[in-house]
């Protein structure tokens, strides 16, 4: 029942709806990045275009006026173009690439997959470091922070663990 930090990630395929990303969004911003059910890192096709996610995510732009998230975006904006680390920018925004699950807040990592199986080897991988996987076939976009009523943090029911003592 003693819980390790975990994160949440997206799976793209590259087919989404502007509908779907601003659901991702949702999944992105809420709380941005202070809980285990923030998307912090999405999965794309290799080869990915970002300027019709970026655009869709406009919506968005007033959780950059908050100002400990605006600390945290003009930092990690410095540190990039300081470095000359690639990054992409929508203003509020910050998407960088990335074998990292779990991104600074006002930061999206993203990490490209050749195929299916390649990105199931990965999630595998990385499953006891993933709260959940938000995309098609997983939980659905912009549903991260809405739990449902089984779904226990880790697979532990945490009344039956009690019960039990």
């Amino acid at each position: 029942i003693i819980r390790k930090n975990r994160t949440s990630v997206a799976v793209l395929s590259g087919n989404e709806s502007k509908e779907d990303v601003l659901n991702l969004g949702k999944d992105i911003f809420t709380y941005y990045g202070l809980g285990c059910r923030n998307v912090s890192k999405v999965y794309v096709p290799k080869g990915y275009s970002f300027q019709f996610f970026l655009d869709s995510l406009q919506q968005f732009e007033a959780v950059g006026d908050h100002h400990k998230y605006r600390n945290n975006y003009d930092y990690n904006k410095s540190i990039y173009l300081v470095n000359r680390e690639p990054h992409l920018d929508n203003g509020f925004l910050l998407v960088k690439e990335s074998k990292e699950l779990v991104s600074p807040i006002s930061v999206l990592f993203y990490e490209q997959y050749e195929g299916l199986e390649e990105l199931k080897s990965v999630l595998t991988e990385n499953e006891s470091k993933i709260q959940c996987i938000i995309g098609e076939g997983y939980i659905p976009y912009g549903k991260a922070q809405e739990p449902e009523v089984c779904d226990y943090a880790d697979g532990v029911d945490t009344l039956a663990f009690l019960s039990q003592l």
